[in-house]
């Protein structure tokens, strides 16, 4: 039940309640039930009328005399569902409600209370359902507000840390979002510590077993929320409730209430060790489910920073990459700019820096990056001038600069991208430029200049024939230059044979489908190795693999006994129902791993 309803605790807190002398005869552990409506009763069999949740009152008057009939009335209520009992005294009962029907409400944990004064029950039910309505009021209130932010951010494109920001600060709560492989993409701490939020993220994180695509996991008091859209989940969004994982119940024989001494039912309870069931409020699961919702479509409809109208020479390749505009359009137009696609051979090239640091030395510089850029693509066009090429080029990322070379024939093509890369690199200052000789009087960098021998990667993709296959050539750059970043080659021109699986895996490493299939192979291995941290399965698993299923060399190197290396093995056979002699499984089980390293390193 949602928890925009008031507990009996608080409903006995009330002015009209408090002025009946409440005394709470039994079921002290149930006082933390919601309320949902109060029901007037004076008929035993008033079970079959209530729907769960209600607090019924009652003056005894029609209650049965005898005690299996009180037996049998308490035990109705407490099927259905209800919150609790009171009963006004005077009428029916003088000095106190019978010892068998407190007996039974406290076996079944209802609440069971006494109004020892008399107290007109239409002002109790009239200060509870104020209570629930002004409740539910401002829950409608917290929910349009929670809608509001959030169309605001999709409309403003805001990004993943703003999104996550913006779900803590309303529901002052922490927040994380993380990728399928359980790597944390962003954070807000809601105040408290973020290295106690993170340490250890991966391991508390595969041990959130929510049942549900939105669902609250009690056992570690998060709520969590796939994130994706159009069949492709590439995250989960987790708030965690500060209500959940330590609520308690206190046991049978530590109540103290119900006694002469008359404890007031609306202090706290005491301290316990049982635990209750607790839900986090209706508008945290919406505002999880919007931010989810937010963060889904940002991905899907990424806007362009510079803007479009900029660089037509972005605007058409960036059609190229998303297939955005018709292949004809985008030939016209560049026909227009004087760069002949038609009856080319075309060759897609990327150029970045071999790192991301906008500002490597001093003090970090939001307007680095940028400018950064900014230089690499006048460097790019330059050195296409100087090449005497002919070619579509401008930014395609935040880190990269994009070319479509147009040549006459595929046989210019490695002559081609030989004078391209030889002009790139003549337009930088060379190893003996002006050195830094004082760090806080930096040499100016030329505009246009790209930094350092090595800095820069340039890759080349595959050369197609027609405009329609460009796209492939542009996409297969890019990913050999964001793989190359792994190789401390300083090569002239990396392309697609300079790239092994180790390369492609870390290209591919923030595709959701490698993080699923990384999660399907390796997945019941990595939640075991998080319950049971000493063990650690997994570089048992590596070490075979890497001996080439070799047991006794794995052993070796492992450093441990033939005999508990076996163990080892047949335990992570079971765990993931695999025949690790089995060649096909093993070479699957591997390329899992060397994706998991991909994922795991920046």
């Amino acid at each position: 039940m949602s928890a925009v309803f008031p507990t009996v605790r608080e409903v006995l807190a009330l002015d009209p309640v408090r002025h009946g002398a409440p005394r709470l005869v039994a079921g002290d552990g149930g006082l933390d039930a919601p309320v949902r409506w109060v029901h007037v009763t004076e008929v035993p069999d008033i079970a079959t009328l209530l729907g769960g949740g209600e607090l019924v009152l009652t003056t005894g008057i029609g209650l049965p005399a005898d005690d299996a009939g009180l037996r049998a009335f308490i035990g109705d209520l407490a099927d259905v569902g209800v919150s609790g009992l009171v009963v006004e005294l005077g009428r029916r009962y003088l000095s106190g409600v019978p010892r068998v029907m407190a007996a039974a409400a406290e076996r079944r944990g209802l609440p069971l209370v006494e109004l020892r004064r008399a107290t007109p029950f239409v002002r109790i039910t009239e200060a509870v359902h104020a209570l629930i309505v002004d409740a539910q009021l401002t829950e409608l209130r917290a929910t349009e507000e929670i809608h509001q932010r959030f169309t605001e951010l999709s409309v403003e494109g805001a990004g993943p840390g703003e999104v996550v920001r913006q779900a803590a600060e309303l529901s002052g709560c922490p927040v994380v979002l993380e990728n399928l492989s359980r790597q944390v993409l962003a954070y807000d701490p809601a105040g408290e510590s973020a290295e106690l939020l993170l340490d250890g993220w991966e391991q508390h994180s595969r041990r959130i077993r929510p049942a549900g695509r939105t669902a609250y996991d009690a056992d570690s008091g998060w709520l969590v929320t796939t994130v994706g859209a159009r069949g492709q989940d590439w995250g989960r969004l987790l708030l965690r409730w500060p209500g959940g994982g330590d609520l308690t119940t206190a046991p049978a024989g530590e109540r103290t209430g119900g006694g002469p001494d008359g404890r007031d039912p609306a202090a706290p309870a005491p301290a316990a060790s049982g635990r209750a069931t607790a839900v986090p409020p209706t508008r945290l699961t919406i505002l999880v489910e919007r931010a989810a919702s937010t963060l889904a479509l940002g991905r899907l409809i990424r806007r362009d920073a510079e803007g479009l109208e900029r660089q037509i020479h972005r605007t058409l390749l960036t059609a190229l990459l998303d297939h955005s505009r018709p292949v004809d359009e985008v030939a016209l137009r560049a026909k227009a700019l004087g760069v002949v696609l038609d009856r080319r051979h075309l060759v897609g090239v990327v150029v970045r820096h071999r790192t991301d640091d906008g500002a490597p030395t001093g003090e970090p510089d939001p307007e680095a990056a940028p400018a950064r850029l900014r230089d690499l693509a006048e460097a790019v066009g330059q050195a296409l001038r100087e090449a005497k090429l002919t070619a579509l080029t401008s930014a395609i990322d935040d880190q990269a600069v994009g070319a479509l070379l147009a040549l006459p024939e595929p046989a210019a093509e490695e002559r081609a991208l030989a004078a391209f890369a030889a002009a790139l690199r003549r337009g930088r200052p060379d190893a003996s430029a002006p050195r830094q000789a004082d760090p806080a009087h930096p040499v100016p960098r030329p505009r246009g200049r790209v930094a350092a021998t090595g800095a820069v990667i340039i890759a080349a993709g595959s050369g197609v024939g027609s405009l329609r296959e460009a796209r492939r050539s542009l996409v297969e750059a890019r990913q050999i230059a964001d793989a190359a970043r792994r190789d401390r080659r300083d090569l002239p021109i990396f392309r697609l044979p300079h790239v092994g699986l180790t390369g492609l895996l870390h290209l591919l490493r923030d595709e959701p489908r490698v993080q699923t299939f990384v999660e399907r192979e390796l997945g019941a291995l990595l939640a075991y190795d998080a319950q049971h941290p000493r063990e650690q399965l997994l570089g048992t698993l590596r070490a075979y693999l890497v001996a080439g299923r070799n047991k006794s060399a794995a052993a070796a190197a492992a450093h441990l006994s033939r005999p508990a290396f076996y163990e080892r093995l047949a335990r992570i056979a079971r765990i993931l129902d695999v025949d690790l002699d089995s060649v096909e499984a093993c070479l699957s089980l591997h390329v899992a791993l060397e994706a998991l390293d991909a994922i795991r390193t920046p």
